[in-house]
């Protein structure tokens, strides 16, 4: 960080994730520079923008000029391009070599795998024969996944019989193939937020629920309803361990399964603020953003820990495609405890995240029946 003035931060990307670190930054009375090859909404209004190809050497050069710390709001930006022209003393957090771990899903999983992490069983397979060959030994029901540019339940499918196998691989194939995943018989997935500066110092948020529709988030309940603490303490130990594997700096998301006999799997690893962690920001004493701000600086991190009893956050989700305008918004900031967040995307698709909400209160189950509804009277 800058020894002298206020820290200027910059956040490649202009989405919701760079829009909430942001605001965060700028509470504190620290600088924002964006860069994003197009224009954004979300990025509007805060900080200083720049838009351009930022993969172009002069784009870059002009970008990191006088920043403190440069960060990204997603695995899948250049950060190998920013690496090579960063002046000496400015930090990049996640590095490349994590995200490089990262965005491969067969990279992760074998890294993960041989820092002794509990997975479902995987195979990264080359051909359609391969394929074959790990279905038999997996059976049915399987996961595919592509290796990479997968999210938000782009870039998976559930295969539950033989004849799906060849739409599949057809569908999520590419040059090097794509990861076969055994079926994990869950009984709910989890996420743990853990926040680490690059000296190891760190922080974890509480485990919460994650419930998904169509392979994507649709809320998160927090703490965990009916944790046994054994399995608490073991989801924490697999985040931990699971960032560490992969050198993570920042805020990371690490998706788990609880399986039946109280054991964790990891699902995926996410090198950035995390969908599961936006309660954190009414919820806890510093939210995701914060601290993730504060470790890519490398800032004394804050108090993970819940500073209300349940919080209980909605996605709001796109149901048409077009113009957005939010229709109910009224009706929603009506409800007691609301705190809507729209991420000002001017344009809505179907299932794009347009926003959340989150309310707290003294038990999940209130909390969530409310929280439900508000975001529920938001049409986009």
């Amino acid at each position: 960080m800058s020894k002298s003035g206020f820290p200027l931060l910059g956040i490649m990307g202009g989405g919701q994730l760079g829009r909430m670190m942001a605001l965060a930054a700028l509470r504190m009375g620290f600088k924002v520079r964006f860069l994003s090859p197009h224009s954004s909404g979300p990025m509007q209004g805060l900080g200083e923008q720049m838009v351009g190809p930022w993969t172009d050497k002069d784009v870059l050069q002009d970008f990191v000029e006088g920043c403190s710390a440069i960060t990204v709001e997603s695995e899948w930006a250049p950060a190998e391009e920013v690496k090579a022209i960063l002046p000496e003393g400015v930090a990049l957090w996640p590095s490349p070599a994590t995200l490089q771990l990262i965005r491969h899903k067969g990279i992760q999983n074998t890294t993960l795998q041989k820092a002794g992490l509990p997975l479902p069983a995987f195979c990264c397979c080359a051909s359609l024969d391969e394929v074959h060959n790990a279905v038999e030994a997996f059976g049915f029901p399987v996961m595919f996944k592509r290796f990479e540019g997968s999210y938000d339940g782009y870039g998976n499918a559930t295969v539950r019989f033989p004849e799906e196998i060849q739409q599949a691989w057809d569908d999520l194939a590419a040059e090097d193939g794509l990861l076969v995943e055994a079926w994990a018989p869950f009984v709910r997935e989890l996420s743990v937020l853990v926040c680490r500066r690059a000296d190891g110092a760190h922080v974890e948020y509480p485990v919460v629920y994650t419930e998904q529709k169509d392979h994507r988030c649709h809320a998160v309940e927090a703490p965990a309803p009916s944790l046994f603490p054994d399995v608490e303490a073991e989801a924490r130990r697999v985040a931990l361990a699971a960032v560490e594997a992969v050198g993570g700096v920042g805020i990371m998301g690490v998706e788990l399964f609880e399986m039946k006999d109280g054991t964790v799997l990891v699902n995926e690893l996410a090198p950035r603020p995390h969908n599961t962690g936006h309660y954190t920001i009414e919820a806890c004493h510093t939210s995701q953003f914060e601290n993730h701000v504060r470790a890519v600086l490398g800032l004394s991190l804050g108090n993970p820990n819940l500073r209300v009893p349940a919080a209980v956050m909605i996605n709001i989700l796109g149901h048409r495609s077009g113009e957005a305008a939010p229709d109910g918004l009224d009706d929603a900031l009506a409800v007691e405890g609301a705190a809507i967040h729209l991420y000002n995307k001017p344009q809505v698709r179907p299932k794009r995240k347009m926003g959340h909400v989150t309310i707290t209160g003294d038990d999940v189950k209130t909390v969530r029946a409310r929280a439900e509804h508000a975001a529920s009277l938001i049409q986009l």
